[in-house]
């Protein structure tokens, strides 16, 4: 059984930079053909897939985030990351990780398309 946690700070101020990271256990992140992805939910909005990285280490970014969202992994830790530069409080929501097959889910954000989901951290950009 495959388990995913997000783990990061809460709050973030603006212009602040948010590092968010995904724990996975159960297996392991460089298994073929799996991408590992962030996505979030604001307030009252439907999901925003915001990026990926996938089991060779690529990444794949949504253009509406690219110029502020990096991801990165730790394979040693079995651990891949988010991090989101120059926040406002748009970037309030709910943050998931969650793994799905690649790469024709590449960009989903139809939940039925990821098969594990982490269970969610709330971030507030707030000064």
């Amino acid at each position: 059984q495959v388990q995913l946690l997000e783990s990061g700070p809460g709050l973030v101020k603006p212009s602040q930079t948010l590092p968010l990271t995904c724990t996975v256990s159960g297996g392991s992140i460089t298994t073929n053909f799996y991408l590992w992805n962030w996505i979030r939910q604001p307030p009252g909005k439907e999901l925003e897939w915001m990026g990926a990285i996938g089991y060779s280490g690529s990444t794949y970014i949504s253009p509406s985030l690219k110029s502020r969202t990096s991801i990165s992994r730790d394979t040693s830790k079995n651990q891949f990351t988010l991090q989101l530069s120059s926040v406002t409080p748009e970037d309030t929501a709910v943050y998931y990780c969650a793994r799905n097959f690649g790469p024709g889910g590449l960009g989903s954000t139809n939940r039925l398309d990821y098969d594990y989901w982490g269970q969610g951290t709330q971030v507030t950009v707030s000064s």
